[in-house]
């Protein structure tokens, strides 16, 4: 088997894999169907661009085909653009102003719709498509958009995280770990796929070739790898809501007078003691689902005061707030003799924790320690 016969055999297995990753995204239940579709149509894009690999036997004769193919991938990226949103936000819906990221899609395609409909040239299309000039404003716009995107995701990414610590105490981040982990993913693929582009240009066949082989299967363990990721985690994600604000993009609001300083400092002492004292006897932190807006109501607080309360004045996000309190009463556990026989895994539930993972690394976090060593040196 010579390098094309392989390469097109990885990609024939690279595009059957991503559309049944696609029909299972379409087909799994879950209360986020928003981002389990535009995740699927990612794929189905994605495999249509893959299919490049082998398709050009077929559509060669055929215009229309062959540049709806090349150019289909400038629908991958905003795509994926989207459905993180859709995973982050909770209550992220598509509205028609999100019908602005096809305008790269559409414009692309009417730049090509001369050479598509007019018969000029007509014997030499095929042979000269990667020649034309518009192939190389093609390449130069996907890596414009491409950086575009993938900023804007870590953006995206590093915002949720922020207004994920700030509001909710389930020390559980796999979203973010996800969502971040396949975002490097995809660039390092794009790198090694920008890599294969410029080798195209420089004469060296053999080399392109076998960078082409290694792109189609970086392909196929990428996709693999998000099957893997699917059937072992079908409910993955938890979004948080849009309409919560960072503590700092809401402080201003609440600037006093200056002649206010000292009665408002007495008030968020008052405050900030009567919260500890909530903590201390009340223990809502045991809920391990427990956010800043559920312990607002408990203690009949708005959510915006308690959060700058939290956030600003005591100095801590409230996931760092709450576990502190779960950690304190893990060590009074571990240190208690009476209750030897709990199980570290035991322990890390009754505090409200749901992850061993999770647990040992704020333990370790506050304490320097391991549970486990630090109940042997008890």
């Amino acid at each position: 088997m010579d390098k094309l016969d392989l390469l097109q055999n990885i990609a024939r297995i690279s595009v059957f894999v991503s559309l049944l990753l696609a029909f299972f995204l379409l087909t799994v239940k879950t209360e986020n169907k928003l981002a389990n579709r535009l995740f699927a149509f990612f794929f189905i894009f994605s495999a249509i661009d893959l299919s490049g690999f082998f398709m050009y036997l077929y559509t060669e004769d055929h215009r229309n085909l062959e540049i709806f193919r090349s150019t289909a991938c400038l629908l991958g990226m905003p795509l994926f653009y989207l459905y993180v949103l859709a995973v982050c936000y909770s209550d992220f819906r598509l509205k028609w102003k999100h019908l602005v990221h096809l305008i790269p899609f559409v414009v692309t395609n009417l730049i090509f719709i001369p050479r598509i409909y007019l018969p000029i040239d007509e014997g030499s299309f095929a042979s000269t498509l990667n020649q034309m000039s518009e192939i190389y404003f093609i390449q130069i716009l996907i890596e414009f958009q491409y950086a575009f995107y993938m900023i804007n995701v870590f953006l995206i990414l590093k915002k949720y995280r922020e207004i994920y610590l700030e509001n909710y105490a389930n020390p559980s981040t796999s979203t973010y770990k996800w969502l971040f982990q396949m975002t490097c993913v995809f660039l390092a693929a794009h790198s090694i796929v920008a890599l294969k582009n410029i080798i195209r240009y420089s004469g060296f066949r053999e080399v392109f070739l076998w960078a082409n082989v290694l792109v189609g299967t970086i392909a196929l363990f990428i996709t693999c790898w998000f099957i893997m990721k699917a059937l072992n985690h079908p409910e993955l994600f938890r979004g948080v809501n849009s309409k919560l604000k960072l503590t700092k993009d809401i402080l201003p609001e609440v600037e006093e007078k200056p002649e206010w300083v000292n009665a408002q400092n007495d008030l968020i002492n008052k405050q900030i003691a009567a919260l500890k004292q909530y903590m201390i006897e009340k223990e809502p932190f045991l809920d391990p689902s427990l956010t800043i807006q559920e312990l607002g109501n408990q203690i009949n607080m708005p959510v915006r005061d308690l959060s700058i309360l939290i956030n600003h004045h005591i100095n801590q996000h409230f996931f760092d707030f709450v576990n502190e309190y779960r950690i304190q009463k893990a060590m009074n556990i571990l240190k208690d003799q009476s209750k030897s026989q709990l199980t570290v895994l035991e322990i890390l539930y009754e505090v409200g924790f749901n992850s061993k993972s999770s647990f040992n690394t704020s333990f370790k976090k506050y304490t320097n320690v391991t549970p486990t060593a630090y109940r042997n040196a008890s």
